[in-house]
């Protein structure tokens, strides 16, 4: 019986043995982690700064606009991966700040030139507005609303906020909201999918995720996630890869101070990998850029005076 126990003893000491060896060589093929003076990790892999000899016009302009949420609350925050790697891999602009706070009037500023002295978030019952806007200005413009019950829905719903969708606020313009405006569906089916795949987007998309997807109700992770499931579906576009597609990607307002400073990323073909600039943009340049990537001549309101961002992102 003593024996037969020291016969398990020196099997169970020879297996250890071979464990130790085992863990020392590694598997056949397989680097050792590095621990100290490690080379940099590699570039983040883009869709940016693929091409040059940008064109005069684009066919295509992408708003996403996410919600409240400052500069520093984003760029350098380990809760967003995904928008930092774009931030590196594409252009950022590091002095952008929006018009105002709250919501609505930055929504309306950016998209007409001017907030119209809106200083609140009421629906378009209690602001409409019969002036020009980009969504006139473009020829082609479509709002993808996430979460919107119908068409050009003026009441809010749910995760669904009017406020967040300024195409419904254009009186002038509300036959054209009825069929534009339209929910965005999902990654696999719906309006932006669909005109995705089929090459059909307008000139000028404004892209609304809802209000847990926009960080406004639910996590920067949240809606750091959301982009990463929508932005390379965009880029994998045959517009966007056939150097045709310019998408920004900017907040409406921080988190209520005075400063107002909001990331904002530039996503396009010719937009040099690691690109900033720190000249003081607005909401007003974002609108200027827009006009002239789209070939519009006549700038609307502040937008006139407004500081483009197009030479800056190489656009």
């Amino acid at each position: 019986m003593i024996k037969h126990v020291r016969v398990l003893s020196s099997a169970a000491v020879l297996a250890a043995a071979l464990t130790l060896v085992a863990t020392t060589i590694g598997a056949p093929g397989k680097p050792k982690p590095c621990r100290h003076n490690c080379p940099p990790p590699p570039p983040p892999s883009t869709d940016c700064g693929t091409k040059t000899g940008p064109p005069a016009t684009y066919a295509h302009v992408i708003w996403i606009w996410m919600e409240n949420h400052s500069y520093g609350e984003i760029i350098g925050s380990a809760s967003a991966p995904y928008l930092n790697s774009l931030a590196a891999g594409c252009g950022l602009a590091t002095n952008y700040t929006a018009v105002t706070h709250p919501s609505l009037p930055n929504y309306i500023a950016a998209t007409s030139g001017d907030t119209w002295s809106i200083a609140d978030d009421n629906p378009p019952s209690s602001h409409p507005l019969a002036v020009n806007s980009i969504f006139q200005q473009a020829g082609s413009a479509g709002s993808y609303e996430e979460s919107m019950p119908s068409n050009c829905d003026l009441t809010s719903s749910g995760t669904y906020a009017v406020k967040h969708n300024p195409e419904a606020y254009y009186t002038n313009i509300r036959t054209a909201c009825g069929a534009d405006n339209v929910p965005m569906g999902t990654t696999s089916s719906g309006a932006f999918a669909t005109a995705l795949g089929n090459g059909t987007l307008p000139k000028f998309s404004f892209v609304t995720p809802n209000l847990c997807n926009d960080m406004h109700d639910c996590s920067v992770q949240t809606g750091d996630a959301w982009l990463q499931s929508w932005v390379p579906k965009i880029t994998a576009s045959a517009s966007y890869q056939a150097g045709n597609t310019v998408i920004f990607i900017t907040w409406d307002e921080d988190d209520s101070s005075s400063a107002n400073h909001v990331a904002t990323i530039v996503v396009s073909p010719y937009t040099t990998a690691g690109t900033k600039s720190a000249t003081a943009f607005t909401h007003y340049s974002l609108l200027r850029t827009t006009e002239q990537l789209l070939g519009i001549t006549t700038f609307l309101g502040n937008a006139a005076s407004a500081a483009s961002m197009r030479a800056a992102f190489g656009l």
